[in-house]
This record gives structure tokens, sequence and C-alpha cells, in this order.
């Protein structure tokens, strides 16, 4: 979304003149039917003819437009002579990547801090008000009394970029974390995936949730404790390896029919503000809360938006499992799976509260005028400018390699590696930084180097998030790429180093205002590859 706004005067004088002829045409128009009843005695007409307004008008626009033909008119000719010299196609240079990058961010990249506020603002009211109503519905039969059903907590967390400052262009997508509550008998025992030896790379940052049962005082069998929790495990648990464990695709489809439920009771509350409908997400992922603004609705700022309800399952110092993402490739989805493994039981982890704590701590011990999110933000406007032209399939790989998070993880990774200390992390050294994003992006995609995930990687940053729970802190580190094959990475990092070494000329294809096309900035030099 654009911030900054320039005057375009070849449009605007003669809009000016059109709409001052047209307000005194309508003003003649108007006046003309008493004028002949309100005629003065001597017969004189009371004020100019609209031929003479018209007149007038045109005079003035003509001067208007020729204003800067007069002032060079009566400019010595010494100085006529210098200023068409200091502008001349030979002395003016081509603007540098540094400026191109400052005005693409200003015109294309940075969104504005109102309109943002105002967005997730609106987004707050709206999914409260869902989450409340969803606490208090309840679930209705084949539960009988809902007591060994799941339930709304009752609270939701804002994650993603729109909530940690590195979000691009329009705000009109939000993710949400909508936490979920267990029965009080039923106790999970996750177990991550990534120690198994014979499964598929793209699944190796999968937990399972076995449930457990809780300890007995008298030593007697849980016998009793799985006849009361049937009507639980028959409607949220599969059976993996003789052992119920809590499925991520029936906890999803029951998040969406509940929160259909819900919204049918809000619906009537928020037409007034807008208009609210939920989609399913496809391929069994988190449905899609989309809000429009209504017509009577003058609130500033608003937009149409979409927010990803994420139903989540809490496991301890604010790490949530949440539904896992799909696999790059949609073949071999239940072939790869060893054996006794379900697909249904799999889910992801989550862990947006670490990352968001961990950008704070950077940016509290950064020296002032770091670029660290300028230079994320425009990552991933280099990312969607290397996907202009690719069909749709490439399109969609490309997007998923070069996902957000990994994006985000590779900032995350280098100021890590480099430390706190920001030196070269500055305004003046912009290019500099993202040029060393993308020679390090490059080198993870060819294999030189491993992106690891930055809580789950082998640093695993504790000290500077604080506690994790066990079973994250015993997970096998996560390396981000390794789901996708050697192929598709080496094609994405050839793109990346092709839109890297094009972007000047991309800028200034589908950069800011068209003046910087060509501007006297000779200090500054474009930087090559």
């Amino acid at each position: 979304m654009s911030v900054h706004y320039t005057l375009n005067l070849r449009v605007f004088w003669p809009l000016v003149t059109g709409l001052c002829t047209a307000l005194v045409c309508l003003y003649h128009v108007l006046r003309g039917d008493g004028a002949t009843k309100t005629e003065s005695p001597d017969g004189a007409d009371g004020g100019f003819s609209l031929l003479k307004v018209v007149i007038l008008l045109l005079l003035g626009y003509v001067l208007l437009r020729c204003r800067h033909a007069v002032r060079q008119r009566f400019l010595p000719v010494s100085s006529r002579v210098v200023g068409h010299s200091a502008f001349s196609p030979r002395n003016v240079s081509e603007p540098g990547l540094s400026i191109l990058l400052e005005s693409y961010y200003e015109h294309e990249v940075r969104l504005s801090p109102h309109v943002l506020g105002h967005s997730k603002a609106h987004v707050s009211r709206i999914v409260g008000e869902l989450v409340r109503a969803g606490r208090i519905r309840g679930t209705p039969c084949p539960i009988s009394g809902g007591t060994l059903a799941l339930a709304f907590r009752g609270d939701f967390i804002q994650v993603g970029s729109a909530y940690e400052q590195h979000k691009i262009r329009r705000p009109d997508s939000f993710d949400v974390l909508v936490p979920l509550r267990l029965p009080p008998l039923v106790a999970l025992e996750p177990r991550s995936l990534g120690a198994e030896p014979t499964l598929a790379p793209a699944f190796r940052n999968c937990f399972v949730c076995a449930l457990k049962a809780p300890p007995s005082p008298s030593g007697t069998s849980g016998g009793h404790w799985l006849r009361n929790c049937k009507p639980f495990t028959d409607s949220f648990c599969v059976d993996v390896r003789g052992q119920r464990h809590l499925s991520a695709t029936l906890v999803l489809r029951w998040f969406q029919s509940h929160l259909q439920r819900s919204l049918a009771t809000v619906r009537y509350k928020l037409e007034e503000c807008c208009r609210v409908s939920l989609t399913s997400g496809g391929l069994e992922q988190p449905p899609i809360l989309h809000i429009l603004p209504c017509r009577t609705d003058y609130g500033c700022c608003r937009l149409s938006m979409a927010v990803r309800l994420i139903p989540a399952v809490h496991l301890g110092d604010s790490v949530f499992l949440v539904a896992p993402p799909p696999p790059p490739s949609p073949v071999g989805l239940f072939s790869e799976l060893p054996g006794g493994l379900r697909s249904e039981a799999l889910w992801g982890v989550n862990t947006a509260r670490q990352e968001q704590k961990l950008l704070v701590w950077l940016q509290e011990r950064a020296a002032p005028g770091a670029c660290y999110l300028k230079c994320l933000q425009l990552l991933k406007a280099l990312r969607d400018l290397g996907a202009r032209g690719l069909d749709p399939m490439a399109a969609t790989q490309w997007g998923q390699v070069l996902s957000s998070y990994v994006l985000k993880t590779v900032l995350l990774t280098v100021l890590l590696h480099e430390g706190t200390s920001g030196q070269g992390w500055d305004e003046a050294h912009l290019s500099e930084c993202l040029e060393e994003l993308v020679q390090f992006l490059k080198a993870c995609l060819l294999g030189r180097q491993t992106l690891f995930h930055c809580i789950l990687g082998p640093g695993r940053a504790a000290a500077e998030v604080g506690p994790l729970p066990k079973v994250l802190r015993e997970a096998a580190p996560v390396d981000l790429l390794a789901a996708f094959d050697m192929h598709a990475r080496e094609q994405a990092a050839v793109r990346l180093l092709s839109t890297w070494r094009s972007l000047p000329q991309l800028l200034r294809a589908y950069g800011g205002p068209r003046y910087l096309a060509r501007c006297p900035h000779p200090g500054v030099s474009a930087l090559k590859g």
C-alpha cells in the first residue's frame, strides 16, 4: 500500500479548470429561471456573462501551463545554459540500487502504521466476539453434556508478520491462534517424529500426541479411565500402533463446524459494522474468516480482510500444536509414512510467541537505526518480484520454497550468527545487508548451509526466548528445506540469483515514481550481482 502521494500537475490543472467551468455552467443554469423575473430596472446584467468567465478560466489555465517557459524567458542566458548542461543526458546518471530500494520500499512495500493499527483492532474485535460466542455455546450431542468434548479456551493469540512488524503491501490477511481446552480427564503425551529413520524428510518436523492416563492413587488399571474417555476418543482420536492419539484432522473438522455455529450466533450483532463469512481452508487446513466492510459503516480504514483461524492445543510455555502444513508434493502422503503411523494423527508445532520474543530481544540490543525488519520486508518483495512471469505451478513451488517463514528464519539465523552488535546493519548499508541475506539463502538452497528452525535448531536460542517444553528440548533439529528435493532447490537458487542481478531493472519497471528512471546521483553506483 502506498503511503506517499505525488501531485500530477498535468492532470491537476485541467481537472480544476474543468470543475470550475462546470460549476459556473451549473450556476447559470440554476439562475436562468429567476433571472427574467428579477432583472434590474435599467436592464443591466448583474454579473459576468458565461462567455467571459470561461475565457478568463482558459486564460488562467494557459498562463499556468506556460509558467515554466515564461520563467525561462526572463532568466539570464548564462543560467539557462548552465541549467541545460547540468541536466543533459550525458551528465545524468542512473539511480543506484540503494535509491531504488528506498523508493520501492516507501511506495510499494511499507505499510501505513495507521491503517495497520485500525485493521488489527477491527480483527481483534470480530474474532473476540466469535471466540466468546464459541466458548459460551459449548458442544451439542452426540457427546452428552459436552463434559468430554473440546471447547474454546476463551482467548486468542495474534501471530504472523502483521504482529511482528514486517508485513508488506496491504494489511488484508492475518493469522490468529484459537487455543482449545481439553476435558479434565484427558492428558496428552506428545512425541517428536524427527528421530524416525524411515520417515520422509517432509514429516520429520511433525509430532504425534498420545492420550495418557492420569496416575491412579489406588494402583488400579486404566480400564475405568478408558471407558470414561470413550466418547472423547471416538470423536477426536485415531488408533496408532495400538494407542489412541489425538487427530489433527478430526479436531479441525470439529473446529470448523463449531465456528459455523458460533458465527450464526453473532452474525446479526456484527451486521452493523461488517459482513462476515467462513470458508474452508482446503486440504484439511484451518478455515478462513472473511470480513467485508458494510456500506453503512463509516469507520476509518475499513478493508476486506481474510483471517486464518488456527485451532491450537497448548503444550506449555506458550508452545502450541497446530495442524501440519501440507507437504510440498501431494504424492506419497500415505505411502511415505512408516508402519502404523497415520496422516490424521500428525501435528505441527507453532512457536510464534518464542519467535516474537527473539525479534524483540534482537531489536532491544541492536544499534539505533538498524534495518533488520526493513531488509526482511525487501527480501519478501524480492521474492514477489521473482514470481512475475511464472506459470501457476512454478509460482506455487517458488512460493513454497521461499515462504515468508523461511525468509524470516534466514534473517534470524544470520543475526544470531553475527551477534547483536549491529555492525553494518544500518540504513546506509541497506543494499549490502540485503545482498548478505540473498547470498546466505542461496547457500542454503544449494546445500552449502543448513537452514535450521530457529527454535528447534541446534542452538535453539533457549536463553533468549525463555523456557521450552521438554518435548521441544529433546526434539531433533528441524531443517526447513529438507522437504524439498534438490532439483526444486537448485531451480529456486537460480531464479533467486537471476532476480537479484536484474533487480535494478525490475525496480525501475515495477517500482515507485517514474521520475526515478533518470536522476542525478553520480555518487551511488548500482550493485551488480
